[in-house]
């Protein structure tokens, strides 16, 4: 990108920032100046590094946005270059957090993007607690959960409401085929991912009967040479390897010697592919526009100058191109965010576990019988102690003689007790008395 035509995006933005309108919120104060001071220092997650992943980070540092990091654990393969822009086929083994930060880094002056090849699970509470923003290009249900648990435990509440400066937004974007969505979380503030669980499909499974005994598609062939003669036959003496041509060619000649068999047509080697790893299909295009409106939303955030999306967006292009924008609403039972903390004040600075079940046992407006007690410390859930289920009590029968110091907890630790009382697990939030030595 030539000097001349950055120059002219910058000067865009800037125009873009210094000026006021009917959309504005009431907190934005036009001035050239919001572009460093706004968007210089706001600090951006951007998590996965796929085709969503890379057209993210492209558009935030384009944007303006200076300090970003990206997480991804993947390393490149060939598939990806069709989709996956930042990479090169030199890039084929590299972890794809680092070759993208550093072909922006390269690209964009001025920009610094700091990658980490890992899980997000590998990464603590304080590391996410340091970002302004997370925005997220992923292809799993699974993390994105992870992810919205992590940003509501980070949340501190007062007389039963929300701190707002713990609040840390995030931006998720998902796309499949020419469809995409893309919604605008405030933890503990608006619905988060778990209130709209329900609005993810369901893996699709094929009954195991129907793929043994009455296959009527190509899939279901598929699925009984993985499931069943792969284990029996075990060809290869490993597991199947989705990447490896002689495992895909393998199941590609059993499964249509089974379509034949009973008359199934429509096998090829690429369905038995796209079976195999349960590959949903991705469109350059759909990212793209996912992408775009995703830093778009990250704009107005950062920076006041529109209201923000409230909250969720739908993209479908299948057919023509259709898009709209509704309010999901907070579900008051949700597991992650429906349930304030209650907090429990700790007196004694040598406070052992099992004094603090004794304390949930006979606290009035609490009267539990059995609780069991699980936390998260460092990013990973931790069991203190299970009652019901004799394995898991033998071996946290230690943890009740251990203070609560010791067994890494702290001032504002969240403890999560499931108890024969309730139907929903119960969060409590320890308070360690400034009087006591509990912190040190």
């Amino acid at each position: 990108m030539s000097s001349d035509h950055m120059q002219r995006r910058w000067n865009s933005l800037r125009k873009v920032l210094a000026r006021s309108g009917p959309f504005c919120r009431p907190d934005f104060e036009p001035s050239p100046d919001n572009l460093q001071v706004l968007l210089d220092q706001c600090k951006v997650l951007v998590v996965g590094a796929g085709g969503l992943g890379c057209e993210l980070l492209k558009n935030l540092a384009l944007m303006g946005f200076r300090d970003l990091h990206i997480i991804d654990m993947d390393t490149i393969e060939l598939s990806n270059l069709n989709r996956q822009f930042l990479f090169r086929h030199k890039d084929i083994g590299s972890y794809k957090a680092a070759t993208a930060a550093k072909f922006i880094n390269a690209r964009i002056p001025g920009c610094n993007v700091i990658p980490h090849n890992c899980e997000i699970q590998a990464k603590s509470e304080e590391f996410y607690q340091s970002f302004d923003m997370i925005i997220c290009g992923l292809d799993s249900i699974v993390p994105r959960r992870w992810l919205n648990s992590m940003l509501i435990s980070l949340l501190s509440y007062k007389n039963g409401e929300v701190n707002p400066s713990t609040v840390i937004p995030m931006i998720d974007g998902g796309t499949e085929g020419f469809k995409g969505n893309v919604r605008v979380i405030l933890p503990g503030m608006s619905p988060c991912i778990e209130c709209t669980l329900d609005l993810y499909p369901p893996q699709v499974t094929y009954p195991l009967c129907t793929i043994a005994n009455t296959p009527r598609l190509p899939e279901h062939c598929v699925e009984y040479v993985k499931i069943i003669q792969w284990p029996k036959e075990n060809p290869f003496d490993c597991a199947i390897d989705g990447d490896d041509p002689q495992h895909i060619n393998w199941i590609y000649e059993k499964s249509n010697d089974r379509a034949t068999q009973f008359g199934i047509q429509g096998l090829t080697y690429r369905l038995v592919q796209g079976v195999v790893k349960n590959i949903i299909p991705a469109v350059a295009s759909t990212n793209a526009v996912i992408a775009a409106v995703c830093a778009t939303e990250a704009f107005k955030l950062a920076t006041s100058c529109s209201a923000s999306l409230n909250n969720y967006m739908v993209l479908n292009d299948l057919d023509g191109v259709y898009t709209y924008t509704y309010e999901a609403e907070r579900k008051e039972n949700c597991l992650a965010c429906g349930q304030v903390p209650r907090e429990i004040e700790i007196k004694d600075s040598k406070c052992k576990l099992q004094n603090l079940i004794d304390l949930l046992c006979e606290r009035p407006d609490l009267q539990m019988k059995s609780p069991a007690l699980t936390t998260m410390i460092d990013g990973k859930n931790k069991t203190l102690y299970m009652q019901m289920v004799a394995s898991i009590e033998e071996k946290t029968r230690e943890n009740l003689s251990k203070t609560l110091v010791e067994l890494g907890l702290k001032d504002g630790s969240e403890v999560n007790v499931a108890d024969i009382t309730t139907p929903t697990t119960v969060t409590i939030k320890l308070k360690f008395l400034q009087d006591n030595s509990m912190n040190q």
